[in-house]
């Protein structure tokens, strides 16, 4: 369990001391000679100058450049920083199926420049201008059922579409045709990866307003918070949706704590989240999903909780919200403690297609994620073997498993929508209405 951290600068006054801290699941960032950024775990003996706090930057999930793409690993995560190069629409689906990279604005952005990184490098053999776009449609149709619940996947597969066909090729050569389709694919991928930051940015600043707004926040009555799975930088290009939030809130000084769920059965909350929060420095506590309940009744008053704040995978036309499994008894709990409920999501995750939730397709993951668990060895001294990585079982591999990916939270359990365009509340008929904020997408 993830003990409460403290500020950044107690941290330094404990590394001036020489005091080490243990269990040693603390991971901080060096600077190598070629100014690139990576990860290491403390250990209580390495030396004191190697650990750069004041140089901790935000994790980076993706790397690209034109024709090469980089996928942290993050089923590696916390005890190894790992880039897998992902060169295919292949290598991508598998990467985003096995959870390897995971968040709706991630997975969207890894399946567009996947693509695009295989067009770069001459997998499109077709000469027509008709069959090129086939074989585009056939590539992205591919990935987008590589995760069918993230709503931002196929907004990005119908973008991508509608830009290949959008090219004038009147008057062109079919090589000039292809060449003209290509390019216009590739930039608009990169635009997909560009737009996802300052998203974030204005997530976040929009949340920690309208919280603000609730509370009269001082420096007196700062809040905390609780997140569910994992919505930051490892989930996006880089800040985070829900935990963008979060960030913000502590970049103004309107942070007490945070807590973050375990969120089983893949633990992206214990594996990813906590590991963010520590390596960002914020003051933080990890619990497993079912203390949630037992928090807010006993912890409520006296640590401010004010709010439990989400991402999603999809928020259809009346709100209702899809996300990481666990988020509905959140919300439910939320509501009966007199605790806000708010999802981040950029528009892009909103779905105004459909209706209600009662439509939205669940994914079912395999039962092993339930029965089976693996880990860094954990030697009798209490260190951590990094080198050494194990699966054991944790239940009887007999039992019968049912494993929903996601669940639908009803509308009337959240009290906020935050998006890059602005905070939406529901109306006077209970029912949340996007019109407004994105008028063109109800033309």
């Amino acid at each position: 369990m993830l003990g409460d951290i403290s500020s950044r600068a107690f941290l330094k006054s404990l590394f001036s001391l020489g005091i080490s801290l243990q269990p040693i699941q603390f991971f901080w960032c060096l600077i190598d000679q070629d100014i690139r950024l990576f990860l290491v775990p403390f250990k209580p003996q390495a030396p004191l100058a190697q650990i750069n706090i004041n140089n901790m930057s935000a994790l980076e999930a993706i790397k690209y450049s034109r024709g090469k793409l980089e996928v942290l690993d993050q089923l590696r995560l916390p005890h190894e920083h790992h880039y897998d190069e992902v060169s295919t629409s292949e290598e991508a689906f598998d990467c985003i199926k096995a959870m390897r990279v995971r968040g709706a604005p991630a997975i969207a952005i890894v399946a567009a420049l996947a693509a695009s990184v295989e067009l770069h490098n001459g997998s499109c053999t077709a000469t027509g201008t008709e069959d090129v776009i086939k074989y585009i449609d056939s590539r992205l149709d591919y990935l987008y059922e590589s995760r069918p619940t993230a709503v931002d996947l196929g907004n990005a597969v119908r973008l991508l579409k509608k830009t290949v066909r959008g090219i004038k090729t009147e008057g062109l050569t079919d090589a000039e045709a292809k060449e003209a389709i290509i390019k216009a694919f590739i930039e608009a991928s990169e635009e997909i990866l560009a737009k996802d930051l300052k998203t974030n940015k204005s997530i976040g600043a929009f949340g920690a307003k309208w919280l603000q707004e609730q509370y009269k926040i001082t420096d007196d009555s700062k809040i905390t918070v609780m997140t569910h799975c994992n919505t930051g930088s490892l989930a996006t290009s880089g800040h985070g949706t829900a935990l963008g939030i979060i960030r913000t809130l502590r970049d103004e000084g309107l942070l007490r704590h945070a807590y973050c769920t375990e969120t089983r059965p893949y633990n992206q909350g214990s594996r990813l989240t906590a590991f963010e929060l520590v390596h960002e420095g914020i003051p933080a506590t990890l619990v497993t999903d079912s203390m949630a309940a037992a928090l807010f009744r006993l912890r409520k008053a006296e640590e401010n909780i004010a709010a439990v704040i989400v991402g999603a995978d999809r928020v259809v036309r009346n709100g209702d919200t899809a996300n990481k499994i666990g988020t509905y008894q959140l919300a439910v709990l939320a509501k009966h403690h007199g605790i806000k409920f708010m999802v981040a999501a950029p528009t892009t995750s909103i779905d105004v297609d459909t209706e209600t939730g009662d439509d939205i397709e669940i994914e079912q993951r395999k039962r092993e994620e339930l029965t089976q668990i693996s880990g860094a060895v954990v030697n009798a001294d209490g260190s951590i073997d990094t080198s050494k990585s194990v699966r054991v079982a944790i239940a009887d591999q007999r039992i019968g498993v049912w494993n929903p990916g996601f669940d639908v939270t009803p509308h009337e359990y959240i009290d906020a929508i935050v998006t890059e365009k602005g905070t939406v509340v529901k109306g006077e008929d209970g029912k949340f209405h996007f019109e407004d904020l994105m008028p063109e997408r109800f033309q």
